[in-house]
């Protein structure tokens, strides 16, 4: 059974979206509105929008939107029902005891379940005689027996289907199994995922634990293997030991490039440590760290590849207001070598002594030029006018002191070409940006013009038809003679039978009671609409207007798409009109 209506007004009455989302954005008053820089896409120019009459918010700029529920489901990677519990939570309301009779989120239970289960299966096995050779593994790298448990490190065996027989004597079922990731269909039948490999849980910051990193114990490929997506596990979002990390008690993280690192970083009392799940950085996993931390330390590996990740991922710390630091790694490839190595008060030496982003790209950059000679001077500096024009008036000011006494050159002639790059720098930025979003709003919202040929004109009139339709519940009147079969199939459909559904039954049409209907996506799209539904001055006649061009469009479209056999356009047109 779903979530009754009066629950879920409750829980709208009892929620201020702006409390709710002020906690992850800062929010600045704007008229009737609040706007902020989204935390759903890297942007500097903030497009994010709160509007607390409909209790709703919206992005321009990547689309994101919808209402409470809807964010806290975004942010927090969480399906309907537990974004819904979050919320509840805050205001002290429980679900209904009737509960609530979800399959994904039984499925979603379900995975989680079994992933604890194999967790344990792993781990147990481990620490068993069967499984020395994966304990001995741990502990030739450093590893104490606490650390090993504190993990929850583990040891898949040497077998085709040991996880498999053990599920199924726990009541799971095959196809749950494969939803999981843990198991694979073959040829011959379904096989354990991992076999012959030690084992690393990936926990999420709720404890769940939602994936798995298996690593050989010899030099046989391929050497990694990790969970794909799964329904609980999107690596892109996910950062090993984060859970761990987030009680540190630091306001800073320590972003490593493996999951051995991190371990062997906790273990060294650096309890700070995460890393990401999968090959490179990403956008969604700078914005979680951002939500956890005001600083970043960038402990990437000192090879070619580590430092070409670690760029990476300083041009994506810098689309957001957390502070970046670059140690100056030596005695080893990697945290887990120098710890070894050099020891721990080392280590701990070069973290302290880490330099920020600016400094870093500035030494970067130094190496690659002979300042020895004017050009190389010209192109170091030009590199560091680039470096620095992002940079507050401060900063640049003793950054460009210390260039103007290395280099010889005149402070005011480096602050004069600084002045002039920031000024064009800027313009290049809102340009880009301003294309960037109208481009990004014509591809979503008229995505259908391109795939069917609907034409821009009825998809805007589909729009606003159905804003109207939200704002004013009367307007259902003017529908007699309408038929759902003239609109756009796919989003606006499926939009219009939701609403004209619950007017006709007398229930409310807030966004809240649209949730468990619509995909993330789709709420956005409909929050879009409902931003751009301005108030009318007359609303009667612009919804009528907007009728008669869909009618019109749709007419339009039957005379394309059907073969006429001889039939005029105006025979066509009567037969329509019956």
């Amino acid at each position: 059974m779903a979530l009754n209506d009066s629950f879920l007004n409750e829980l709208k009455l009892r929620t201020d979206i702006n409390d709710v989302i002020s906690t992850y954005v800062t929010l600045k008053r704007r008229g009737r509105t609040y706007v902020g820089l989204c935390p759903f896409h890297n942007e500097k120019t903030p497009s994010f929008t709160v509007y607390p009459e409909t209790q709703s918010f919206y992005c321009f700029g990547c689309g994101a939107g919808g209402d409470a529920v809807g964010f806290i489901r975004k942010i927090e990677n969480l399906d309907y029902v537990d974004a819904v519990k979050l919320l509840a939570g805050r205001v002290g309301m429980q679900l209904p005891e009737d509960g609530y009779d979800d399959s994904l989120a039984k499925r979603r239970k379900t995975i989680l379940s079994i992933n604890r289960e194999t967790a344990r299966f792993y781990h147990s096995y481990m620490m068993s005689d069967e499984g020395k050779a994966g304990r001995e593994y741990f502990i030739s790298r450093g590893l104490s027996k606490s650390t090993i448990t504190k993990v929850g490190l583990g040891y898949a065996p040497d077998s085709w289907d040991s996880l498999l027989k053990h599920l199924k004597s726990q009541g799971f079922y095959v196809p749950d199994m494969e939803a999981a990731g843990v198991i694979k269909k073959g040829n011959k039948g379904y096989y354990d995922m991992f076999r012959n490999r030690v084992m690393t849980p990936i926990i999420d910051v709720r404890g769940n634990v939602i994936a798995f990193g298996g690593r050989v114990l010899d030099d046989s490929k391929p050497k990694y293997i990790n969970t794909s997506d799964t329904l609980v596990y999107k690596k892109t979002n996910e950062l090993f030991a984060l859970n761990l990390a987030k009680d540190s008690g630091k306001n800073s993280l320590i972003l490593c490039e493996g999951y051995m690192d991190v371990i062997a970083m906790h273990q060294a009392g650096f309890t700070n440590a995460v890393a990401g799940c999968g090959t490179a950085l990403t956008s969604e996993q700078v914005r979680l760290i951002s939500r956890y931390a005001e600083e970043v330390i960038l402990a990437y590996d000192a090879d070619e590849a580590g430092q070409q990740a670690l760029n990476k991922a300083i041009r994506l710390f810098s689309q957001t207001d957390i502070k970046v630091r670059v140690p100056l790694l030596r005695g080893g490839k990697d945290p887990d070598e120098i710890i070894k190595t050099q020891g721990v008060e080392k280590f701990a030496a070069m973290l302290d002594g880490a330099s920020n982003e600016i400094e870093y790209e500035i030494i970067s950059s130094r190496r690659k030029y002979n300042l020895e000679t004017t050009q190389g001077k010209i192109d170091f500096l030009n590199e560091c006018i680039r470096i620095l024009s992002g940079v507050t008036p401060i900063e640049q000011d003793i950054y460009v002191s210390r260039l103007s006494e290395e280099l010889g050159v005149d402070k005011n002639n480096i602050k004069i070409q600084l002045e002039r790059y920031s000024r064009s720098s800027v313009k290049r930025r809102k340009k880009r940006e301003s294309t960037s979003a109208i481009s990004e709003s014509m591809r979503r919202n008229h995505k259908e013009s391109f795939d069917n040929s609907t034409s821009t004109r009825k998809l805007k009139a589909e729009d606003r038809m159905l804003g109207l339709l939200l704002h004013h519940k009367k307007l259902i009147k003017r529908l007699d003679g309408f038929d759902d079969k003239w609109l756009t199939d796919g989003f606006h459909t499926k939009i219009y039978r939701l609403i004209t559904e619950r007017i006709n039954l007398n229930l409310d049409i807030d966004l809240i009671n649209f949730g468990e209907s619509l995909s993330s996506d789709e709420m956005g799209r409909l929050s879009g609409i409902i931003a751009r539904s301005t108030n009318s001055t007359n609303p009667e006649k612009e919804f009528d207007d907007c009728i008669e061009i869909i009618k019109e469009e749709f007419s339009k479209e039957q005379v394309k798409a059907t073969d006429m056999s001889g039939i005029s356009d105006d025979d066509f047109r009567k037969l329509f009109n019956k």
